[in-house]
């Protein structure tokens, strides 16, 4: 069989000589390995170029620099390998077909290379791939040998011809599986492995060459005259073009490295620029957390602060005015306490829902945190800021459907105006606080504007507030002053009632309604009321040692004060220290108090009780008044409000009411107390109807215990069979007295009780 003038036979011929004596120049046949290595590390830095390149253009424009740099370095290696070739006789190549074998192998790297710039190949891809590359090599090889020129004759093994054929195959899976494997990766563990699968490939590219040589027979005539082959010009050459494919390879791997350091800075350019972006969104995304309430999506104080600045500062400059508006959902707390938070939550959106309706798009609405809002007006006018104010509280009182109920909500709203109550944020906001606060003070569901008394007031309380401090911390300045309560069947002096009073350095003598309410806001209430508590207990033991046996002392507690567990503990600590019976004292407490959270205050009075200590409802008309729950209430006593007394006799409806409160008080086994009795009138009339006990100005004013004294022993001295000796004062000439004694301590001429939970 015979192919571009090459013959694969099986047998040789007879005639004709065998060349013998043919070699490699192992020079040469190294510079050949190192070349194909070179071609094979160049094709894995492309390949890897390949797989990264986006755009269609540059990925084409790699396979063709890959293919040449694999093709001229497979053909650099044959031909440097044929010129390394060395026989007894005079040998020349042929150019076109050495042109030929180029192109041929050319073709199969362009095949290989178009292979690699897919993502995925399957397994019948690689194979046949490595077939056609293989196949190409092949030819390449024999084409290259056909433009071989001597006067010898060609002759190859057919079974070493398939060998070659067999390990160029081999050799191109090889190559396109480490290829495909080592397209990714970075650092110098993988461009040691990319080195590696190098001399890997140029190996077997090298065998595929040499075994196509052992194959390879030449015969020469008999007779034939035989040379030392010249290797001078082979070497020239073979280092010429070794040096030439080198350096376009060697341009190749330099513009694939450049390019990946480039792709590598663009990428990481990518990645900082995604940073970049998800900074900006997590900033955004903050920004929106800082400045914006999660639940009703307003802005919240810290937002409203930064846009409130800008206006006042816009304002300021062109002579504007802005109102702050403060909001405060009237008793939002009994919605969360009754039927829970997520409710309370549904009912402040609706409510900023309602808020936004009854405002402009350019005023500036916020939700400060719980039920406040604040609201920032741009006025022409302070009426404007009125009528605002109107038209968002009539929208709250429209009906709220929450939890199958319709609830309807009031408001109550403090208003400061710019420039007339303040230059600053700070001062705006305290000061439309403090006109809040004015409105919830007066009975809610109002709006008020601030003026500078709120300011002198707020600034007097904080005063007041730290003094009362340091008068609980020192024991300076509180003193108890005692009223006595008189039993109309003994006509004797029954109970004192503790009137806590505050000795004040510069006002003088303050009453509790001055002083009680800062307590309460403050957290000193619990602190003020153990000290009424514990003085009252000594002064009761000192009484009890100079022979007032009887005597019962009475305490009036908040309303604070019955939600404490600790209430208990500290009263038994009084009692203990201060050695006196517990059936000596007496709490008093306003019913409405109790009706704040009545369960957890039946089972607080209900341990009271245990101790032995009596319990009494002071104030008692004015609130509930309800048999349902007085029935459940471990209490001794009632006291009748002042308010039904004061009208008798000229008033038959009080006179009637005094008398239906005396006979279920009765009826329930409870004694009835009558407090602020001022006439004999009044006297005889609860006398005549079997009131248990009165206190009032008819018999005593509050005073210190020491004052006190002397009355309580006039009294108690009399006989029980005389209602009213001579000791009680004439009605009109105690009138007089009382109202010098009113106008010293400040009480005015309403001849009530006064004590620290009024």
């Amino acid at each position: 069989m015979s192919w571009l003038g090459l013959r694969f036979v099986a047998d040789l011929p007879a005639n004709g000589e065998l060349l013998l004596h043919c070699e490699h120049n192992l020079a040469l046949a190294s510079l050949a390995y190192v070349v194909a290595c070179a071609a094979s590390y160049a094709t894995l830095n492309i390949a890897e170029r390949i797989g990264h390149v986006e755009k269609p253009v540059y990925r084409r424009l790699w396979c063709w620099l890959g293919a040449m740099c694999l093709a001229l370095g497979v053909w650099a290696m044959h031909f440097i390998n044929m010129l390394a070739f060395r026989a007894p006789i005079d040998v020349h190549y042929g150019l076109l077909l050495t042109i030929a074998s180029l192109l041929v192998v050319m073709i199969a790297a362009l095949v290989a290379m178009r292979a690699l710039s897919r993502p995925y190949l399957s397994a019948g891809q690689y194979v046949l791939t490595a077939t056609l590359v293989g196949l190409g090599i092949t030819v390449m090889h024999y084409i290259g040998v056909s433009a071989l020129r001597s006067n010898a004759t060609q002759y190859y093994e057919p079974r070493l011809a398939a060998l070659s054929f067999a390990m160029a195959t081999a050799t191109s899976l090889a190559g396109l599986l480490l290829t495909t494997r080592l397209r990714r990766g970075s650092g110098w563990l993988h461009q040691s492995l990319k080195v590696g699968a190098s001399l890997v490939m140029g190996a077997g590219i090298i065998s595929t060459h040499f075994v196509g040589m052992w194959s390879l027979n030449l015969f020469v005539p008999s007779g034939s005259a035989l040379q030392l082959p010249s290797t001078h010009n082979n070497l020239q050459l073979s280092l010429n073009i070794a040096l030439i494919v080198l350096l376009i390879i060697g341009g190749s791997i330099s513009a694939a490295l450049a390019d990946k350091k480039l792709q590598d800075k663009e990428h990481d350019l990518r990645r900082v620029n995604a940073l970049l972006s998800q900074l900006d969104q997590a900033r955004r995304s903050l920004q929106q957390v800082a400045h914006y309430d999660a639940l009703t999506n307003m802005i919240n104080r810290r937002g409203f602060n930064q846009i409130f600045a800008e206006r006042l500062l816009e304002k300021t400059q062109s002579a504007g005015m802005l109102a702050v508006m403060f909001l405060d959902i009237d008793h939002f707390k009994r919605i969360n306490d009754s039927l829970g938070h997520d409710a309370g939550d549904e009912l402040l959106k609706v409510i900023a829902l309602r808020i936004r309706s009854a405002t402009r798009a350019k005023d500036v609405v916020a939700r400060f945190g719980g039920d406040e809002f604040c609201i920032l007006v741009t006025l022409n006018n302070r009426d404007e800021a009125r009528h605002m104010a109107q038209r968002v509280m009539l929208a709250m009182k429209e009906p709220a459907v929450l939890a199958g109920r319709a609830m309807v909500m009031t408001t109550s709203i403090g208003i400061s105006v710019f420039p007339d109550d303040g230059k600053t944020c700070e001062e705006l906001l305290r000061n439309a606080d403090l006109a809040l606060y004015e409105s919830k003070g007066n009975g809610r569901n109002a709006l008020h504007y601030f003026n500078s008394n709120l300011k002198t007031k707020a600034t007097l309380e904080l005063q007041l507030e730290e003094e009362l401090r340091h008068a609980l911390r020192e024991g300076d300045g509180l003193l108890l002053h005692y009223q006595p309560i008189v039993d109309l069947k003994t006509g004797h002096v029954a109970k004192l009632e503790a009137l806590v009073r505050w000795q004040h350095p510069h006002h003088g003598l303050l009453l509790p309604d001055r002083f009680i309410g800062i307590a309460e806001a403050n957290g000193l209430i619990a602190e003020l009321d153990n000290w009424v508590l514990k003085r009252a207990c000594k002064d009761l033991s000192l009484l009890r040692a100079e022979g007032f046996d009887p005597l019962i002392i009475t305490v009036n507690y908040s309303a604070l004060n019955l939600t404490r567990e600790d209430l208990v503990g500290e009263i038994e600590n009084a009692l203990t220290a201060a050695g006196v019976s517990p059936h000596g004292l007496e709490l008093e407490v306003t019913e409405n108090a109790l009706m704040g959270n009545i369960s957890s205050a039946i089972g607080l009075l209900k341990q009271i009780r245990q101790l032995g200590v009596s319990l009494s409802i002071d104030d008692f008309g004015t609130g509930y008044s309800s048999l349902a729950y007085l029935r459940r209430l471990p209490i001794n006593t009632v006291k009748i409000d002042r308010s039904f007394i004061q009208d008798i006799p000229q008033s038959p409806q009080d006179m009637e009411i005094v008398q239906a409160i005396i006979v279920m008080a009765h009826t329930l086994h409870l004694s009835v107390v009558t407090e602020g009795v001022e006439t004999t009138q009044q006297l005889a009339f609860l006398s005549e109807f079997g009131c248990d006990f009165i206190q009032g100005y008819l018999f005593s004013k509050p005073a210190p215990l020491d004052v006190l004294r002397p009355l309580l022993l006039e009294i108690n001295q009399r006989k029980s069979t005389s209602l009213w000796p001579v000791a009680i004062i004439p009605e009109q000439s105690h009138f007089e007295a009382t109202r010098t004694v009113r106008a010293q301590s400040g009480c005015g001429d309403t001849g009530g009780v006064f004590h620290h939970g009024t």
